[in-house]
């Protein structure tokens, strides 16, 4: 008499076409991401001349943009591959990155309120160097006067600050026009002008600190921005749960995927 082992073990097709779609959008994402920031160098001349980027001493936003892209691009591009072949390494690639991110995420979190006084210099550090080159990159400059004008702030401490930018440096040496001034976004905006005066920053810290209250903001941007979390804490909380979930999530379709890939695998091995 001959006995026959049926298996009924097969892989979940809903599993495997949520796992795709939930990778397809970090794929598209992520060639958004590259699109916007290979776009961005061609304007500013960095596709032709490699050296701008090692020229910049700031942060140029376009690198954080595409580094994103990279990540996105290869995670979902692993994903989508991993979940329509029912290829285990490239799913167990998937699933350990996004959970390398996770945990990332989580440590730096912690690390963050535990050293909250060396997380403040550090920033200070950053902030002052972006400094230093607002004027080297136009990407960066925009980003340091967007973050003046939301936070209604002016340096990383202080007016000041402005010192470390050698076009609005007070000391003797300096020829600029903006010396012993300050960009345009520190200024308290009048509501009566509908068009933005790129020089209301010039020469006012050659006036007294006393006369700046009423023309530019004082108070630092670190300041503004520790005073901002306390006030929007539900809001970052949100966030930071929300993109948790998802990460979750992920790893959950792709770890149960892998399960059921396996499982069918030993099943056909008898």
């Amino acid at each position: 008499m001959h006995y026959y082992r049926y298996s009924n073990v097969e892989v979940s097709c809903w599993y495997k076409y949520l796992l795709f779609s939930y990778n397809i959008v970090f794929w598209l994402a992520g060639v958004a991401f590259l699109a916007a920031g290979l776009w961005a160098w061609s304007e500013k001349g960095v596709l032709s001349d490699l050296t701008k980027v090692t020229g910049l001493h700031g942060l140029d936003p376009v690198v954080l943009v595409l580094v994103v892209g990279i990540v996105m691009f290869t995670l979902g591009f692993a994903g989508c591959v991993g979940a329509l072949r029912e290829n285990i390494c490239l799913l167990k690639f998937f699933c350990g990155t996004i959970m390398f991110i996770f945990l990332l995420e989580l440590a730096v979190a912690v690390l963050a309120f535990l050293f909250q006084d060396w997380v403040r210099d550090r920033v200070k550090e950053f902030f002052e160097n972006n400094i230093k080159s607002y004027r080297d990159d136009i990407d960066l400059q925009n980003l340091i006067d967007s973050l003046q004008k939301i936070n209604h702030c002016c340096g990383a401490q202080g007016p000041d600050d402005w010192d470390f930018n050698i076009y609005f440096n007070c000391s003797s040496e300096s020829k600029s026009r903006e010396k012993c001034g300050v960009p345009f976004s520190c200024c308290i905006p009048d509501p009566a002008q509908k068009v933005v005066n790129t020089q209301c920053g010039y020469d006012i810290r050659k006036k007294s600190k006393s006369q700046w209250d009423d023309q530019i903001f004082v108070k630092g941007c670190i300041v503004a921005l520790e005073a901002w979390l306390p006030r929007n804490i539900y809001i970052v909380a949100g966030v930071f749960i929300a993109i948790s979930l998802l990460q979750i999530f992920g790893i959950f379709l792709a770890r149960t995927l892998i399960s059921d890939i396996e499982a069918v695998k030993a099943g056909n091995a008898f």
